[in-house]
Protein backbone atom coordinates (compact mmCIF):
# COMPACT_ATOMS: atom_id res chain seq x y z
CA UNK A 1 0.00 0.00 0.00
CA UNK A 2 0.85 3.45 -0.71
CA UNK A 3 1.00 6.46 2.00
CA UNK A 4 -2.75 7.52 0.60
CA UNK A 5 -4.04 3.66 0.78
CA UNK A 6 -3.94 2.72 -2.70
CA UNK A 7 -2.71 -0.40 -3.92
CA UNK A 8 0.78 -0.40 -4.90
CA UNK A 9 0.78 -1.58 -8.36
CA UNK A 10 2.60 -5.03 -9.21
CA UNK A 11 5.84 -3.93 -11.29
CA UNK A 12 5.53 -4.66 -14.86
CA UNK A 13 8.76 -6.87 -16.49
CA UNK A 14 9.08 -7.98 -19.96
CA UNK A 15 7.89 -11.00 -19.68
CA UNK A 16 4.57 -10.16 -17.71
CA UNK A 17 2.67 -9.89 -21.11
CA UNK A 18 3.66 -13.84 -22.05
CA UNK A 19 3.60 -14.67 -18.25
CA UNK A 20 0.72 -17.28 -18.63
CA UNK A 21 2.56 -18.89 -21.55
CA UNK A 22 5.66 -18.61 -19.74
CA UNK A 23 4.36 -20.70 -16.68
CA UNK A 24 2.73 -23.02 -19.15
CA UNK A 25 6.26 -23.70 -20.98
CA UNK A 26 7.74 -23.91 -16.97
CA UNK A 27 5.49 -26.52 -16.20
CA UNK A 28 6.21 -28.72 -18.96
CA UNK A 29 10.16 -28.36 -18.61
CA UNK A 30 9.11 -29.41 -14.98
CA UNK A 31 7.44 -32.17 -16.12
CA UNK A 32 10.32 -33.59 -18.58
CA UNK A 33 12.46 -33.70 -15.26
CA UNK A 34 10.36 -35.68 -13.15
CA UNK A 35 10.44 -38.28 -16.40
CA UNK A 36 14.01 -37.91 -15.72
CA UNK A 37 13.82 -38.77 -12.17
CA UNK A 38 11.42 -41.44 -13.15
CA UNK A 39 13.58 -42.55 -15.64
CA UNK A 40 16.52 -43.38 -13.42
CA UNK A 41 14.39 -44.79 -10.79
CA UNK A 42 13.52 -47.38 -13.54
CA UNK A 43 16.60 -48.04 -14.47
CA UNK A 44 16.36 -46.83 -18.14
CA UNK A 45 18.98 -46.86 -20.09
CA UNK A 46 21.91 -44.54 -19.99
CA UNK A 47 22.05 -43.15 -23.56
CA UNK A 48 17.82 -42.76 -23.29
CA UNK A 49 17.90 -40.28 -20.53
CA UNK A 50 20.53 -38.32 -21.85
CA UNK A 51 18.32 -37.80 -24.74
CA UNK A 52 15.74 -36.49 -22.28
CA UNK A 53 18.84 -34.72 -20.22
CA UNK A 54 19.39 -33.14 -23.80
CA UNK A 55 15.50 -32.07 -24.21
CA UNK A 56 14.67 -30.72 -21.27
CA UNK A 57 18.01 -28.92 -21.45
CA UNK A 58 17.38 -27.08 -25.22
CA UNK A 59 13.84 -26.16 -23.53
CA UNK A 60 15.56 -24.14 -20.75
CA UNK A 61 17.75 -22.74 -22.99
CA UNK A 62 15.05 -22.05 -25.10
CA UNK A 63 12.83 -20.18 -22.63
CA UNK A 64 15.96 -18.62 -21.52
CA UNK A 65 16.74 -16.77 -24.55
CA UNK A 66 13.13 -15.75 -25.29
CA UNK A 67 13.43 -14.30 -20.99
CA UNK A 68 16.24 -12.45 -22.17
CA UNK A 69 14.65 -10.88 -25.83
CA UNK A 70 11.79 -9.75 -23.57
CA UNK A 71 14.04 -8.00 -21.16
CA UNK A 72 16.28 -6.31 -24.16
CA UNK A 73 13.49 -5.45 -25.36
CA UNK A 74 11.48 -3.69 -22.53
CA UNK A 75 13.21 -3.42 -19.55
CA UNK A 76 17.02 -2.54 -20.97
CA UNK A 77 15.33 -0.29 -24.34
CA UNK A 78 13.22 1.79 -21.21
CA UNK A 79 16.22 2.21 -19.12
CA UNK A 80 18.28 3.59 -21.87
CA UNK A 81 15.51 5.74 -23.04
CA UNK A 82 15.52 7.29 -19.77
CA UNK A 83 19.50 7.48 -20.21
CA UNK A 84 21.47 8.24 -17.29
CA UNK A 85 23.35 5.02 -14.55
CA UNK A 86 20.15 2.72 -14.38
CA UNK A 87 20.31 2.66 -18.46
CA UNK A 88 24.01 1.84 -17.98
CA UNK A 89 23.26 -0.91 -14.71
CA UNK A 90 20.45 -2.42 -16.99
CA UNK A 91 22.60 -2.89 -20.13
CA UNK A 92 25.49 -4.74 -17.67
CA UNK A 93 22.73 -6.46 -16.15
CA UNK A 94 21.72 -7.91 -19.83
CA UNK A 95 25.57 -8.51 -20.83
CA UNK A 96 26.13 -10.57 -17.65
CA UNK A 97 22.93 -12.40 -18.15
CA UNK A 98 24.46 -13.70 -21.59
CA UNK A 99 27.29 -14.33 -20.44
CA UNK A 100 26.12 -16.58 -18.61
CA UNK A 101 23.85 -18.23 -21.36
CA UNK A 102 26.80 -18.47 -23.07
CA UNK A 103 29.07 -20.56 -20.57
CA UNK A 104 26.15 -22.79 -19.45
Amino acid sequence: MTTDGTETPAPVHGYTAEKSSHLKRLRRIEGQVRGLQRMVEEDKYCIDILTQVSAATKALQSFSLELLDEHLAHCVVEAAQKGGPEAEEKVREASDAIARLVRS
